[in-house]
């Protein structure tokens, strides 16, 4: 295909080198490597425009590639520099039905950009295709200007210091968005709020670590560009798992435009100094070129083939639910996803990764089965045991969201052992107990640890990452405001989101003042949170439950109004927190920090212990051992643990804090009388450190108790007693 070339200056590049891929300034210039291994000529084009406004009025320097290497064209361009502005172009064949859809009339992203600036534009001069049919002719509307640029950036000025390593059993994870969680917090300074250094801000890291937080776990931070679908209802991706450069930092984050790497680097390092690590959430799985009647921004123009999973009809096989699906066994997509993981770990010094769609990276070799060709999961597969083997990623706390967009992609429990997962068996279990649907065996297994679901593999229980919200579904609050979801706002006429909230409304939809709904509301909450900071395994708090964040009923907050402030795309309202919840989420964590039998680093297996008392024992509401048929008896809403001090199983015990027996006592039901359940040749007291019952968790009455006293409860409680 030819291309009119006189709206460029020619410029020559020498030979260059082929590592690393992407642009990497030099002494005299700049080094760019490209792969695109079925292209005929990939083109560097400088883009020169003083005012740095429109880049469609700006003078474009193509400069061809001159050296081809595996696969990869590179060349050397002298004179460049840090802050040069460039983007690819790429020709070869046009061959649609093959996954070959080059086209040099579209303006790419470098897969390797560190940093982008700009945004997409008119939607139709992105389409590689003419007329509206994606195997018909190619378009030659040029996409410059509609598509963002790439920028030639270095490392930070500051790299960050490695973390803390904070070891896996004292670990408590918090969900957040980087723009929601400041956007309207008023000890930020305005210029910084809904930005990296607004995390980094002094009152923001109080709150962190007032409330026990050990990692934050950042929503998407690489660079995100909105779907088409979303653009077209006026609309763009708030959340970010739409990924458009896999290096670079997102620049709508950024205070200074043009600064978010050294900003992104300064925040690490506040975090660092502060005792937090630092997780991304990260999304190979697809990108935001969405199917094959989607846009060309960058992979699909230089290798559709090697980045993509294609059928024989050159159509993108969807796992994701987004249109496509990285092919994670391609060596092109496994170098491209090594890479940029390394780039954060190294460059950043971030200290894990939680990845979204996980299943995908396990889809291995395409095989037939009875429904014809599948890729189906595999523990094994490529990518996956690229990332547990490296030596830099493999040190880095490593978070599988287990599943996909499909059924065989379900795969809780099914990762190898250097990986975490989520665990949403225990989200499912601890709201069904709290509203009254799940038995105390269906708990009983979650909050210790789910070993039905992570033994088997080798692991130990804080491969359970448990939570009860996430970004995806409601927040502690609205799934006990709302029966059902309230997603119009979005606009796709309420049909997106789950169905499948396990959540209560006490009576009343949605917000009220009414004082009792209110209480019956809030007290539900501190149950909720109150067993998940209690389970053995790794808690993951959702950023705002701390505060009664609401979302309106809203349980799939991923878009907002294209010209949307930050402050209003569902911003955390630190006005209105709820400063009692937030002493309750403070005590506990202090709480389990403080017990190091609440969090030990092994599964329970009615061991005797040094003490000749079992090191866990699950009592009734009569105080005796629960009859077998209670355990999933659905009239049964109470139960207790006791667990054994003596042997507390954990690499990183602090001999500092003491090792007292404990006993929760879990009550989901209205007024009852309890009778604190123990082995028999336990005689000691108990102290009372937590009850759910009170807005803070401090116990309003009595905090001694005799062994086996009796206790009267007036509606759902979580008690916790420490030996004395």
């Amino acid at each position: 295909m030819s291309i009119d070339e006189s709206i460029a200056t020619q410029t020559t590049a020498s030979r260059g080198s082929a590592a690393p891929l992407g642009a990497t300034p030099r002494p005299g210039g700049v080094n760019f490597a490209v792969h695109a291994p079925r292209a005929t000529t990939v083109w560097v084009c400088i883009i020169d425009d003083p005012d740095g406004e429109d880049p469609r009025g700006a003078v474009e320097r193509r400069i061809p590639l001159p050296s081809l290497t595996s696969g990869i064209h590179h060349g050397f361009v002298a004179g460049l520099a840090a802050g040069t502005r460039y983007c690819l172009r790429a020709d070869g064949p046009w061959e649609p039905r093959h996954g070959l859809r080059f086209n040099p009339y579209k303006a790419l992203i470098d897969p390797y950009a560190r940093r982008i600036e700009g945004r997409q534009g008119d939607a139709e001069a992105l389409l590689p295709y003419a007329d509206g049919d994606a195997f018909g002719e190619p378009s030659t509307v040029d996409s410059l200007g509609h598509v963002p640029l790439s920028v030639v950036a270095a490392g930070p000025e500051a790299p960050p210091e490695p973390g803390p390593g904070v070891p896996w059993e004292r670990t408590v994870v918090y969900e957040l968005h980087v723009g929601s969680f400041t956007a309207r917090h008023p000890g930020v300074p305005p210029e910084h709020r809904g930005t990296y250094l607004g995390l980094a801000a002094e009152p923001v890291l109080a709150h962190l670590h007032r409330i026990g937080v050990t990692a934050v776990e950042l929503l998407p931070v690489q660079a995100c560009l909105t779907e088409p679908g979303v653009r077209a209802r006026g609309m763009r991706n708030h959340w970010g798992y739409s990924t458009g450069a896999y290096l670079a930092p997102d620049p709508r984050f950024a205070a200074r435009p043009g600064a978010e790497i050294d900003e992104f680097a300064a925040m690490v390092s506040a975090l660092h100094s502060a005792g937090i690590e630092v997780l991304m959430d990260v999304v190979y799985n697809h990108t935001a070129e969405s199917g094959v009647d989607g846009p060309s921004l960058s992979l699909r123009g230089l290798d559709a083939p090697g980045y993509y999973l294609l059928d024989g009809d050159g159509r993108d096989i969807d796992y994701t639910g987004c249109g496509n699906t990285v092919d994670c066994a391609s060596p092109a997509a496994v170098r491209l996803v090594l890479d940029s993981l390394r780039h954060w770990a190294t460059e950043f010094a971030v200290d894990g990764f939680r990845f979204d769609l996980a299943s995908v990276l396990g889809r291995g070799r395409m095989v037939t089965g009875t429904q014809g060709p599948v890729i189906p999961f595999d523990r094994r597969a490529p990518l996956l045991s690229a990332i547990a083997a490296d030596p830099v990623l493999g040190a880095r706390k490593l978070i599988a969201e287990p599943w996909d967009a499909t059924g065989e992609g379900y795969q809780v429990g099914g990762f190898g052992v250097a990986w975490s997962e989520w665990n949403d068996r225990y989200r499912d279990t601890v709201r069904g107990f709290w509203s009254g649907a799940a038995t105390i065996g269906d708990l009983a297994s979650r909050v210790s640890g789910s070993q039905d679901l992570f033994q088997l593999s080798g692991r130990s229980p804080f491969a359970s990452v448990n939570f009860v919200t996430a970004h995806d579904g409601f927040t502690a609050r609205d799934a006990v405001s709302y029966l059902r979801k309230h997603n119009e706002a979005n606009g796709e006429r309420g049909r997106d989101g789950t169905d499948n909230n396990r959540s209560v409304n006490h009576g009343f939809e949605g917000r009220t003042t009414d004082p009792v709904i209110v209480g019956a509301r809030q007290r539900h909450v501190r149950g909720m949170l109150a067993t998940l900071l209690l389970s053995t395994g790794t808690p993951m708090l959702l950023a705002g439950d701390e505060l009664y964040h609401t979302q309106f009923g809203n349980n799939n907050a991923y878009c907002v109004p294209e010209d949307a402030s930050a402050a209003d795309a569902f911003a955390i309202d630190w006005d209105s927190a709820d400063a009692a919840l937030t002493t309750f989420v403070a005590r506990l964590t202090a709480v389990r920090r403080n017990a190091p039998v609440l969090r030990q680093h092994e599964f329970f297996d009615g061991r005797l212990t040094a003490d000749n008392e079992p090191d866990l024992a699950w009592f009734d509401a009569d105080g005796g051992e629960v009859p077998p048929d209670e355990w999933q008896a659905g009239a049964q809403v109470t139960l207790q643990a006791w667990v054994d001090g003596s042997d507390v199983r954990s690499p990183s015990h602090d001999p500092g804090v003491p090792d007292g027996n404990a006993l929760v006592v879990w009550h989901s039901g209205g007024p009852a009388t309890v009778v604190l359940g123990a082995p028999e040749q336990c005689t000691h007291g108990w102290e009372l450190v937590l009850d759910s019952a009170q807005p803070t968790g401090a116990p309003a009455g009595p905090t001694t108790y005799a062994a086996r006293a009796t206790i009267e409860l007036d509606g759902p409680t979580v008690l916790v007693f420490r030996e004395p």
